[in-house]
């Protein structure tokens, strides 16, 4: 195997029939593939790698925005919106980026 494609797949993470690609920000899901923003990748990386955990909006702004961000909190829930439209069969009945009611989000899968 050569460097370059060992390098590929360290910048590749495979969870439930996606395939982030870390280094050129974009996932792939079935045939398609989508860009993904800077910030929408760090979330989405995020929720994938602890898996099955819950989080709140407030721990979710801690690790992927900053300890310092004061914009609006809702900032969450419009990339978690963003990432269903790109990785969801079904973004209003999501499987993968799921809400758990009252007290954040999760990755399925």
């Amino acid at each position: 195997m050569s460097a370059n494609r060992e390098r590929r797949i360290w910048n590749q993470i495979k969870v439930a029939g996606l395939t982030i690609d870390l280094s050129r920000r974009r996932v792939f899901r079935n045939e398609s593939t989508h860009n993904l923003t800077p910030k929408e990748l760090q979330l989405l990386v995020f929720l994938a790698r602890n898996r099955g955990h819950v989080f709140s909006r407030d721990h979710l702004l801690d690790e992927v925005w900053g300890d310092d961000y004061a914009g609006n909190p809702r900032v969450v829930d419009y990339h978690i919106l963003s990432l269903r439209r790109k990785i969801e069969d079904d973004p209003s009945c999501p499987v993968h980026l799921v809400t758990v009611r009252g007290t954040g989000y999760k990755f399925e899968g």
